[in-house]
């Protein structure tokens, strides 16, 4: 094994251990204890991360990426805006059949505490979820509605609204509170975003 592929290795151990701890001791999780599941030292991370908080920001990339990577490639560039909402949308339904659909949300929940208990960390984990926003709002930017392209501010100002729709329906779904929400329901109230009080002036 290289080194290059020894460090890597070690990165993505650090990362599946730094999920489990988070999301069963919470804003409790040590560092110790992170590296100790992942057969490492505290060195480890330090050297990888360059911090416990530089592990965790890591942490919401990692947890993330594959779910816009997903998107990307389910929306293709000539796609109107109402049916890439709708596929978005209709994405974060099927996400919520995941068999492990309760141990993500347990894993989100448990990070937003830590961003709740430590000032320095908040905004380093705001960004990183800012920065997959705009990977959506570079992919809603430009389509067509109703004849005219929409704005990249346009774009931000529906992303921003989309995540906090599908975020709380996901959320309601997972623990039982939104039994009836099938994925046509998640895609008619996204769909229902795209009005000009959303989406604002050009």
């Amino acid at each position: 094994m290289t080194r290059a592929e020894a460090k890597q290795r070690n990165r993505q151990a650090l990362l599946a251990a730094a999920r489990l701890i988070v999301a069963r001791d919470g804003h409790r999780a040590k560092l110790e204890e992170i590296a100790e599941q992942a057969e490492l030292t505290t060195g480890a991370v330090y050297s990888l991360f360059g911090s416990k908080n530089g592990l965790l920001v890591a942490l919401v990339t990692d947890h993330l990426n594959p779910h816009y990577d997903s998107i990307e490639q389910a929306i293709p560039a000539d796609m109107g805006l109402a049916e890439a909402v709708e596929v978005f949308a209709r994405h974060y339904r099927h996400l919520c059949d995941d068999p492990d659909a309760l141990r993500h949300l347990s894993f989100e929940i448990s990070l937003q505490d830590l961003a709740l208990r430590d000032p320095e960390l908040a905004p380093k984990l705001a960004a990183s979820v800012r920065a997959h926003e705009q990977r959506l709002t570079a992919l809603l930017s430009g389509r067509l509605h109703y004849g005219t392209a929409v704005t990249s501010r346009q774009a931000q100002r529906l992303a921003t609204a989309l995540r906090a729709l599908l975020v709380g329906l996901s959320q309601g779904v997972i623990l039982g509170l939104a039994d009836d929400a099938p994925s046509d329901y998640f895609a008619a109230t996204a769909r229902a975003l795209i009005t000009p009080d959303v989406l604002g002036p050009p």
